[in-house]
């Protein structure tokens, strides 16, 4: 496992409550609360200046793209972002190349993390070999294996044969994991590449129905309920997904949700100029379902935010929108646009934040020393967020190998100031423009 570290954290204020204190932490344990506090022998001292304290975020929808494409991401680079945007735990999707459809890709994988050590890197495997959606994959030797696989998906493409899917959810409940479902089904989305609206009408770009989405929600959420499994659905995009998943709920039947901070931020409107930056699956939707989409997380019938941080190298973006390849950057900006659509309209507090970014994550994957309280004894997974500063976004100075973000020269609030895996300093903004790499120690 990676090391514990001890370090006093003076003048944060834990989810944003109170007036500041300190909290001490030695090997890896969050040892005591309170004011005027001495650091432990040997630790260093990080000066929160204000800040917010939370639990580290969990994201449970990484593209860390090794093994296969380390030209456009790897294990450390996707991990420096993470750190960087406050993250201790992640879950790298299996559609690498090779597919982590065996034991020996997952497990090579989390030895990657662990040798890293920045962020906690949990593999997820493919439901299917190949994720061709035809055969199911040795789901019980990745299990069992060094990575312990908790979370399978073939994100990326849906398991769209109900069969398929009915034997990975009855096998799921054995296992004790969970299937992550990218809704889409295929035949409703051949040589789509945006949202069906009139957006794509006027701009003459082949549309995405919301039902081709919405479709495999209810067909999963029945499919499970008759398994008596449970169902998570990947990146979740439109206002009749939120009524499905309201309905499932309603029915007793086990199925969470997550929603991407892109999502959250923007729609179709942005695809006037053809950038292929905007291009991402599911596609950017309307006003009408970015809004309900941000009360439903705000209510918890969508229970998490997950970034599907996707990197691609410039060649695969810089192209005819139609070409480009799907995908958006996400670790480093995710707590800025969850500040910028979720605290700053009233809909969550820094509790709710931790919630969404951290508690509810872990719970969902049954991770039991991340998202935890922040209170003596615990793990201490921590970031320090300054909820009153702000940055500009510069893709070339982001930690990612790629530059792939659609937030290119916005000014986000919100900044990561230092982020903790047990007790260890993974990421600590020095004085200066947050903007620049040199910002970061």
């Amino acid at each position: 496992m990676t090391a514990t570290g001890s370090v006093l954290i003076t003048n944060v204020r834990p989810y944003g409550d109170g007036e500041p204190v300190d909290v001490a932490v030695v090997d890896g344990e969050i040892t005591e609360i309170g004011s005027g506090l001495t650091a432990p022998d040997g630790a260093a001292t990080v000066d929160g200046r204000g800040g917010v304290l939370l639990p580290g975020f969990v994201d449970l929808h990484t593209h860390l793209r090794e093994p296969g494409r380390e030209d456009t991401e790897t294990v450390e680079s996707g991990s420096r972002a993470a750190a960087r945007g406050g993250y201790t735990a992640v879950f790298a999707m299996a559609n690498t190349a090779p597919v982590a459809d065996n034991s020996s890709i997952t497990d090579l994988v989390w030895r990657l993390g662990q040798e890293v050590g920045l962020v906690d890197v949990h593999p997820v495997g493919a439901v299917t070999v190949g994720l061709a959606g035809e055969q199911l994959a040795e789901m019980g030797m990745m299990a069992s294996g060094a990575a312990k696989v908790r979370l399978f998906s073939d994100d990326g493409k849906c398991v769209h044969d109900p069969v398929i899917m009915k034997r990975a959810l009855e096998y799921s409940t054995g296992l004790g994991v969970l299937i992550s479902q990218h809704s889409e089904d295929p035949r409703l989305t051949e040589g789509a590449v945006a949202h069906d609206g009139p957006t794509a009408a006027r701009l003459g770009l082949a549309g995405w129905p919301r039902a081709a989405e919405e479709s495999i929600v209810v067909r999963d959420a029945l499919l499970a309920r008759d398994a008596g499994a449970r169902v998570h659905i990947a990146h979740a995009s439109t206002e009749g997904t939120v009524e499905l998943l309201r309905w499932a709920r309603s029915q007793g039947i086990d199925v969470t949700a997550e929603v991407t901070p892109h999502h959250l931020l923007l729609d179709d409107s942005r695809l006037e100029t053809y950038d292929g930056v905007n291009r991402v699956n599911p596609p950017l939707r309307e006003e009408r379902d970015k809004l309900a989409l941000r009360q439903a997380l705000a209510d918890g019938i969508v229970d998490c935010v997950a970034t599907d941080h996707a990197p691609h190298a410039s060649q695969e973006k810089c192209c005819e929108f139609a070409q480009a390849r799907p995908g958006m950057l996400g670790l480093e900006t995710a707590v800025s646009i969850v500040v910028e659509t979720m605290v700053r309209t009233g809909l969550l507090d820094w509790r709710g934040v931790a919630r969404v970014m951290s508690e509810r994550p872990a719970e969902i994957v049954g991770l039991d020393d991340q998202g935890r309280p922040i209170a003596v004894g615990e793990p201490a997974n921590l970031t320090i967020i300054d909820p009153d500063s702000s940055w500009t976004v510069n893709g070339d100075d982001l930690a990612s190998k790629s530059a792939n973000t659609p937030y290119e020269t916005m000014t986000l609030p919100g900044t990561v100031e230092a982020t903790f895996l047990r007790g260890r300093v993974t990421a600590r903004r020095a004085a200066g423009s947050p903007s620049e790499v040199e910002a970061w120690l």
